[in-house]
C-alpha cells in the first residue's frame, strides 16, 4: 500500500465526516465540501491502487524475463548442438528475409 492509498482513504473518512456533521447541522456548503472530499479521497486511492498494479505487472515481467533467461541458459548449456542448430536455422530464415528472391 502506497501514501496515495493511504491519504485517498484518510481524505474520504474525513469527507464522510464532514459531510455527517453538515447533515446533522443543516450546512449544505459543509455537506456538499465533504462529499467533494470523498471523491477526491476516491479518486486519489484508486490512482494509488493502479501505481501498486503497474508495479506488480513489471515486478511479474522481470520475473517472467529472468525465467527465460534461465531456461536458455539451461539449454544452451545442456544442449549445445540443439542450441548451435537453432541459432543456424534463425539466422538462415532471417538471411531468406532479407533478400528477393528471382
Amino acid at each position: 500500500m502506497n501514501e496515495d492509498r493511504i491519504a485517498g482513504t484518510v481524505k474520504s473518512a474525513t469527507g464522510k465526516i464532514e459531510e455527517g456533521f453538515g447533515k446533522a447541522v443543516g450546512d449544505f456548503k459543509t455537506q456538499a465540501e465533504g462529499k467533494l472530499k470523498q471523491m477526491s479521497g476516491t479518486a486519489q486511492d484508486l490512482y494509488g491502487q493502479a501505481q501498486d498494479s503497474a508495479g506488480e505487472a513489471i515486478d511479474t515481467m522481470r520475473q517472467g524475463a529472468s525465467s527465460l533467461e534461465e531456461t536458455l541458459r539451461n539449454t544452451i548449456e545442456t544442449r549445445p548442438y540443439t542450441a548451435v542448430f537453432a541459432a543456424l536455422a534463425v539466422g538462415w530464415l532471417i538471411g531468406r528475409t532479407g533478400r528477393p528472391s528471382y
